[in-house]
């Protein structure tokens, strides 16, 4: 079990920031870094920064369902 805890991730591109960042969320398909997952929340929605990140999380998208 400590080996699966020292595990590294691999990088992944945040959606936000486009930053490669080993930890955050998945959302759909895309991946969101914990810092900017953090600022986010803590951001007014009168904050112009608000405006960027509703433009960055434009770019999620549903992944389809094929049945």
């Amino acid at each position: 079990m400590s080996s699966f805890l020292a595990q590294s991730y691999p990088e992944e591109t945040c959606v936000i920031c486009e930053n490669l960042k080993q930890k955050g969320i998945h959302l759909y398909t895309s991946f969101i870094c914990t810092e900017c997952e953090s600022d986010l929340i803590q951001t007014d929605t009168l904050d112009p920064k608000y405006k960027y990140f509703l433009k960055q999380l434009r770019k999620v998208t549903n992944p389809e369902i094929f049945s």
